[in-house]
Parts: C-alpha cells; sequence; structure tokens
C-alpha cells in the first residue's frame, strides 16, 4: 500500500533524479519538447519529471536514459 503523504525524502530524491535528467539533457542540447517526442511523452510531462512534480514510469525512465546516452544508473544514483 503506498504512503500517504509521500514522505519528504522520497519527493528530494525525485527532484534529484528530476535534476540529473535536466543536466544530462542540456548537455545533449535537446529541450523539453524535443526529448519528449523522441520518448513519446509531451513537454509538460518532461518538466514535471524534471522539477520532480511528478514521479515518472520506470519505463519511461528507461526511454529517457537511452535517449540521453546515459546509463539509468546514473540517473538513479
Amino acid at each position: 500500500m503506498p504512503v500517504d503523504p509521500i514522505p519528504e525524502w522520497v519527493l528530494q530524491r525525485r527532484r534529484e533524479i528530476g535534476s540529473r535528467v535536466r543536466d544530462a539533457r542540456s548537455e545533449r542540447g535537446l529541450t523539453q519538447e524535443e526529448l519528449g517526442h523522441l520518448v513519446g511523452l509531451d513537454r509538460k510531462t518532461v518538466n514535471r519529471l524534471e522539477t520532480g512534480a511528478y514521479s515518472t514510469l520506470l519505463d519511461h525512465l528507461l526511454l529517457i536514459a537511452k535517449e540521453l546516452r546515459v546509463p539509468a544508473a546514473d540517473l538513479l544514483r
């Protein structure tokens, strides 16, 4: 059963992962819209992931890591 409300440490990890996605995307020179197009997400969803506003599916994170050419583990570390 999920915990409600979500603990602060989980929210903090979500923001850290989002920050790593943003950094990797910027290094590749992609906009949020371009990354979203590559992985089948809209720009708003990429933005929410990067800011930690929403969690993401593991499937999406794996697709993002592949397009950004980084190991998924680097985004999760």
